[in-house]
């Protein structure tokens, strides 16, 4: 340890107005409503997408239901709310027809829904909950949109065999209300 190391802060000083919260300061603990519900962030992801783009994702949970908040925050704030789901029950084949073409198809079916390929892109996934180090991890994701561009189905590949997928729906940000710091 040097002589100044034992001045450095611990945690990054927090770069919020606490009575002007946005969705883009979310942290873990933080609190906010949403569809007439409250949530906990119970944990915070972050994406290395290259070329200096990045992205937040935030396991949230109203204390019935779960899911995952990912907020992008490039020319302007881009935020869905998805829940995980199977990749076989997009299509039973999906994760043969992926390595069989290495993409997905273009156009996917979904609860009766049509989705559109929104383009494939390669990113390193990291915690952000205060660990000190951890390596991260590669995957490729395609994200994919119905005709309205209100929800989404997203498929991530992890290595050479291992899937994901996730359905949800685009948010506007002022859905996201009453944001409440942490304490910790």
């Amino acid at each position: 340890m040097g002589l100044f190391d034992m001045f450095k802060k611990d945690k990054k000083e927090k770069s919020y107005d606490p009575l002007n919260m946005k969705v883009t300061d979310l942290d873990k603990g933080f609190i906010f409503d949403y569809d007439l519900k409250t949530w906990v962030v119970e944990e915070v992801y972050g994406y290395d997408w290259g070329n200096n783009y990045t992205s937040k994702e935030y396991k949230v949970n109203s204390g019935d239901e779960e899911y995952f908040l990912s907020v992008d925050d490039d020319d302007e704030v881009f935020i869905t709310l998805s829940k995980k789901i199977k990749i076989r029950a997009i299509q039973e084949d999906l994760p043969e027809v992926i390595l069989e073409k290495e993409a997905p198809p273009k156009k996917l079916v979904y609860k009766d829904t049509k989705f559109y390929s929104d383009g494939e892109e390669i990113g390193e996934f990291r915690w952000l909950n205060g660990y000190e180090e951890n390596d991260p991890a590669k995957f490729i994701s395609w994200e994919y949109f119905d005709e309205d561009d209100k929800l989404t189905l997203c498929i991530e590949q992890w290595g050479e065999e291992e899937f994901e997928a996730s359905y949800g729906k685009v948010l506007k940000e002022f859905e996201i209300s009453n944001i409440i710091p942490s304490e910790q």
